[in-house]
């Protein structure tokens, strides 16, 4: 059963630095992995906190199951993120320093069927770093429109 699920936050290079990323496993209901299936789930907003020495994904979104009955699942609960000790212990020493958060980047089904998080340590961007980028992003496009013609 190949499945090739991928939900990207797409605002994360946009709004932030990346600085390092892992893989989460991810703690959620029957009807939660069906809808992810399905392809219903959406990242913009979510975060990561710690919530006493665990993570917990916030804000994310995954809609309701269409067959699901009243075992439905509440759309945008926190759920708990599965990392190991070391890891764990490692992004919340980061994360007390200034300026850094840990945000969801990809939601994806992996090879066995399981639902995996892809979090990212990121920094924030400044409103002038926001402006480069999209200036690079214009004189690429325009380099490639003109390299094509």
């Amino acid at each position: 059963m190949k499945e090739n699920i991928r939900i990207k936050n797409k605002r994360i290079s946009f709004e932030y630095f990346v600085v390092e990323t892992l893989i989460a496993g991810i703690v959620l209901s029957g009807t939660e992995i069906k809808s992810i299936r399905e392809g219903k789930a959406s990242l913009s907003e979510s975060f990561c906190a710690f919530k006493g020495h665990e993570l917990f994904v916030r804000e994310m979104h995954i809609a309701e199951y269409t067959y699901g009955t009243y075992n439905n699942h509440e759309p945008k609960r926190e759920r708990k993120l599965l990392l190991n000790f070391r890891e764990l212990r490692k992004l919340s020493t980061k994360v007390k320093e200034k300026g850094f958060t840990i945000v969801p980047s990809v939601l994806f089904i992996d090879e066995k069927g399981r639902a995996k998080l892809e979090i990212a340590l990121v920094r924030g961007k400044h409103h002038y770093d926001k402006r480069e980028d999209l200036k690079k992003k214009d004189s690429k496009r325009e380099t490639d429109r003109l390299t094509k013609y």
